[in-house]
């Protein structure tokens, strides 16, 4: 209740559509489906054509549950006709979409003739700032790993691994030995190892991407172009890390999407920060610094909706998303929440 004798109600903002990635299936779906039935939506759920099967296992799981019928619903197909007619449907009141930045351009105009809500985690190109007063070989395996981690794929992967130029080439010596140190192998099998890409499509992305990289004079250490050997079946990518990068490179522009990390460079604080904002996207920024003071004045400085500082990660409970060309909202938490839900003013 308010002074004047206004109540704000919180209601549901409707039927939400829901289209989701491939990469990491459950935890896209679940972050999504979660905060709608929280919130009293029903929902239309679109999974990846990619990754259908884990989408219909929650589905069976809602049933059990005791789910009523018709709040939670799943139709499978691709974006440009399942996701597309989703999205333009006019009894759709909300969209929760994740998957790049094009897609969400797309779905942000397919919502706009009806001007339905949208809410969008997209891509990014994330920043990882190590300091020279880090713990250098802890910080550089953290970045080399968590960068091939899922075998690149992931949405806020430090890609761009931003080094002082006072430990630089201490850096990159560590670099390759971690990089070399990580294992392709077949997914199906236990085992500290990464395995393929996607598919067919996102394999000849990511060799284009390399292939740019070494055109621009970038300065491969270790993987390049082709599969690695013993894995000509399948989309198996070489991890790949780059050296002697520019920001203004293609490498660092683009969202690879793949096993690929590049390495860049800087001079002091400023220039540090200044590289880490000269992107399109503002999804996640990574420091590794053994000054917390530092950490947190470079934190507050950078335009990224999640800051993580020497390796720690965000509970469940904290939201996720980001700025500029990477979304608008946020999932999980309490801001998660507020996504699906519509404020209504009573007064008198």
């Amino acid at each position: 209740s308010l002074r004047g004798g206004s109540t704000l109600r919180d209601e549901a903002a409707g039927v939400a559509g829901l289209i989701t990635p491939w990469n990491w299936p459950v935890n896209q779906v679940m972050a999504k489906v979660a905060s709608a039935l929280a919130a009293g939506c029903t929902m239309v759920l679109k999974p990846s054509e990619y990754a259908p099967l884990s989408a219909g296992i929650v589905a069976e799981v809602l049933a059990e549950a005791g789910c009523p019928p018709g709040v939670f619903n799943m139709v499978h197909g691709d974006g440009p006709g399942t996701g597309a007619a989703l999205s333009a449907h006019p009894e759709i009141d909300l969209l929760s979409f994740t998957g790049s930045t094009r897609a969400g351009q797309m779905v942000m105009t397919a919502a706009a003739d009806g001007i339905r809500r949208v809410a969008l985690e997209l891509g990014g190109k994330s920043p990882n700032i190590l300091f020279a007063d880090a713990d250098l070989p802890t910080a550089v395996q953290f970045s080399v790993e968590n960068c091939f981690s899922n075998s690149g794929q992931s949405c806020d992967a430090p890609t761009r691994l931003l080094v002082e130029s006072a430990v630089y080439e201490e850096a990159v010596s560590l670099a390759e030995r971690f990089a070399a140190a990580v294992k392709v192998g077949d997914p199906q099998q236990p085992g500290e190892h990464i395995g393929p890409l996607v598919n067919a499509l996102q394999f000849e992305r990511v060799q284009g991407h390399i292939r740019a990289g070494i055109e621009e004079g970038a300065r491969i250490v270790t993987g390049g172009l082709g599969k690695p050997d013993g894995f000509e079946t399948g989309f198996f990518v070489k991890p790949t890390l780059f050296a002697d990068v520019t920001n203004d490179m293609h490498i660092a522009r683009n969202e690879i999407f793949g096993p690929v990390l590049v390495m860049i460079p800087f001079d002091g604080e400023d220039e540090a920060v200044r590289i880490g904002n000269d992107t399109p996207y503002g999804l996640a920024a990574y420091i590794q610094t053994g000054d917390p003071e530092k950490a947190q004045r470079v934190a507050r400085r950078l335009r990224a909706g999640n800051v993580y500082i020497n390796g720690n990660y965000a509970d469940t409970d904290v939201p996720f998303g980001g700025f500029k060309q990477s979304g608008i909202g946020r999932e999980n938490g309490p801001l998660g929440l507020e996504d699906f839900l519509e404020t209504k003013a009573i007064t008198g």
